[in-house]
C-alpha cells in the first residue's frame, strides 16, 4: 500500500471514510463510495462503521465486496461537544478512520460528518506537522474569475495574527498543489483593500504575512475583501479565521439560494424556464458539494477531508476523490516543507532573543 504522499497516479489510494457522518448516512455514504470506486480504478474504500449496517446495505445494491469494512460502532453526533466525545469514544467512526490512516492503512480520510469531531480526531490521532498549533480547513472556491483557496472556512474560529501567517503558508502549498499554481497570490480578508484596514488582528497579521511568505513561491497582494472571494481575481488564496471563514460562506450560500428561489418563482409564473434562469444554474453548478468536494484540513500529518453535512451521494464521492488526488499529489510534504520555514524563522527569531537578553545581562 502506497503512504500517504504518493505521487503515482498508477499505485492504489485507499480512502477510509466514516460511514456514520452526515444527515443522509449509511446509504448517502456508501452510494458516493460506489459511484467514487467506479470512477476511479486506482482507488479502494475502507467503511468505517458497523459491519452489519455496511453489509446490509451493499447486499441490497449487489455490490458485496466492492468496499472493505473495518468495525467502529460509536458515532459522535452533531450536538455533541466534539473534543469530548472524540476523548470518551475510542471506537467512534471517525476516530478509527483517523487511526487506519495513522497506522498505514489507509492513506487518507473522508467524513461528512462534525467537522469538530474530525478536526480533534486528526488532531489526537495523525499529530500536527512542525510548525502547526491549529489546523485550517481549506476550501477551493469556483470563483467568476479563477479557483480562489479559502482558509479557515470553520475548523479554528479564533486565530491571532500568527496563526494566520500559518494558514497563509499552508494555503500557498494548497493552491501549488491543488490549483498548480507557480507563485499563488495571497490576500488577507478584512474590511477594506488599503493598507492599515481592519481589527488589531489583522493590521499586525499584514506585516505578519509579508515575513512570512518571504523568500517563498508565492506572493502577499495585502488586503482583500469578501467580494473578492465569489468573484476571484484579486487573489488566488484568502487568509482568515474560520469563525469569519463560514460566514463568509453561509453568507454566499443563502445569497446564491436567494436569487435561484427568485428565478424560480419567476419562471413558474411565466410557465417556462427561462435562459436567465438557465444561465444562473449553469454559472453556479461548479459551487454545490457535489462539485466542490469538501474541504481539506491542513496542517495534520495526514491526508484528511471534510464534506458538507448535507452531502449526496455525489458530493460524497467528490469528497473521496479529493482525498485522492491529495495523496497523489504529495499534499502534506508540499505543506510540511513550506511551514518548515516558518519554523526555521521562529527558531531564528528565539536565538537573536536570547542573545540580546543575554547580553542585556552582562
Amino acid at each position: 500500500m502506497p503512504s500517504a504522499g504518493s505521487d503515482s497516479t498508477t499505485s492504489t489510494v485507499r480512502v477510509a471514510v466514516d460511514l456514520m457522518g452526515g444527515d443522509h448516512a449509511p446509504d448517502a455514504v456508501v452510494d458516493g463510495c460506489l459511484f467514487a470506486v467506479d470512477e476511479d480504478a486506482g482507488l479502494a474504500i475502507t467503511l468505517v462503521g458497523p459491519v452489519e449496517v455496511a453489509e446490509r446495505l451493499l447486499a441490497e445494491r449487489g455490490r458485496v465486496g466492492a468496499l472493505d469494512v473495518v468495525a467502529a460502532d460509536q458515532v459522535v453526533d452533531m450536538g455533541e461537544d466534539p473534543v469530548r466525545a472524540i476523548r470518551a469514544k475510542r471506537d467512534a467512526t471517525v476516530r478509527v478512520a483517523a487511526r487506519l490512516v495513522r497506522d498505514g492503512d489507509a492513506d487518507a480520510l473522508v467524513s461528512v460528518g462534525s467537522t469538530g469531531a474530525t478536526l480533534a480526531a486528526c488532531i489526537f490521532t495523525l499529530g500536527l506537522l512542525p510548525g502547526v498549533t491549529r489546523s485550517p480547513l481549506a476550501l477551493v472556491v469556483p470563483a467568476t474569475a479563477g479557483p480562489v483557496v479559502l482558509l479557515d472556512a470553520g475548523a479554528t474560529v479564533e486565530a491571532d495574527a500568527d496563526l494566520l501567517a500559518q494558514f497563509a503558508l499552508a494555503g500557498a502549498a494548497y493552491a501549488r498543489v491543488r490549483l498548480g499554481l507557480d507563485r499563488p497570490r495571497v490576500g488577507l480578508l478584512t474590511v477594506g483593500s488599503e493598507g492599515g484596514k481592519g481589527d488589531a488582528t489583522r493590521k499586525i497579521a499584514h506585516d505578519g504575512l509579508v515575513a512570512a511568505l518571504d523568500g517563498l513561491p508565492a506572493e502577499f497582494v495585502g488586503n482583500v475583501e469578501g467580494h473578492d472571494v465569489p468573484l476571484g481575481g484579486r487573489a488566488d488564496v484568502v487568509v482568515t479565521d474560520g469563525f469569519t471563514g463560514n460566514v463568509l460562506l453561509k453568507g454566499i450560500e443563502g445569497t446564491l439560494g436567494m436569487v435561484s428561489a427568485a428565478i424560480a418563482a419567476a419562471d413558474r409564473e411565466s410557465g417556462s424556464a427561462t435562459e436567465l434562469g438557465d444561465a444562473f444554474a449553469a454559472a453556479t453548478a461548479t459551487l454545490t458539494p457535489e462539485q466542490t468536494g469538501g474541504a481539506v484540513l491542513l496542517g495534520v500529518s495526514g491526508v484528511a477531508v471534510v464534506g458538507h453535512g448535507t452531502s449526496s451521494p455525489r458530493a460524497v464521492a467528490s469528497c473521496v476523490h479529493l482525498a485522492a488526488h491529495s495523496v497523489r499529489d504529495g499534499l502534506v510534504q508540499q505543506v510540511a516543507t513550506d511551514l518548515a520555514h516558518l519554523v526555521a524563522r521562529r527558531r531564528a527569531a528565539a536565538g537573536l532573543s536570547s542573545e540580546v537578553s543575554a547580553g542585556s545581562r552582562t
